[in-house]
């Protein structure tokens, strides 16, 4: 604020000045953009890890709808058998495969890095972000699928198994 007296008066003026210089402007747009380059994959990482979790639950309800018709009798072929028909967090739809069926194909079996079956009873599981998935976990596009191993005992992703 600068304060000044006008030539004859006895009064003081006070003049303000309200302005940034482009200097100023400059610091303050890096400054947020130093925050949003942080921020965004932040964000993205959240969303992801949430998907992640709906993933997880979705399977585990899942399974426990399988394992309920199992103890009745055989497993049903396929998921709409049960009255399941809705799709993972990514669009697409879960996969299952009955390893009690004599005419399933051995090699669409899941298969950890020995590349041993990860289940005996289904297979059960999303094909996660990229929506590609391979029988062995450690293939490349399989490390980002959602899958329950161990009969049970583990739901996770692929590449944490």
């Amino acid at each position: 604020m600068k304060i000044t007296r006008a030539k004859g008066s006895k009064s003081l003026r006070y003049q303000c000045q309200v302005a940034f210089t482009i200097i100023e402007l400059l610091i303050s747009v890096a400054i947020l953009s130093i925050v949003i380059s942080v921020a965004i994959p932040l964000y993205q990482d959240y969303i992801e890890e949430g998907r992640i979790s709906v993933a997880v639950q979705d399977l585990r309800n899942i399974s426990f709808v399988l394992d309920d018709a199992f103890s009745d009798g055989d497993l049903p072929s396929s998921l709409t058998d049960v009255g399941i028909n809705y799709n993972d967090p990514w669009g697409n739809p879960y996969q299952y495969l009955n390893l009690q069926d004599p005419s399933i194909n051995k090699g669409d079996v899941r298969k950890d890095k020995n590349l041993v079956p990860i289940n005996s009873d289904y297979d059960l599981y999303s094909m996660g972000p990229d929506g590609d998935s391979q029988g062995p976990l450690t293939a490349k596009p399989s490390r980002d699928d959602i899958v329950r191993a161990n009969d049970g005992g583990f739901f996770g992703e692929a590449e944490s198994y």
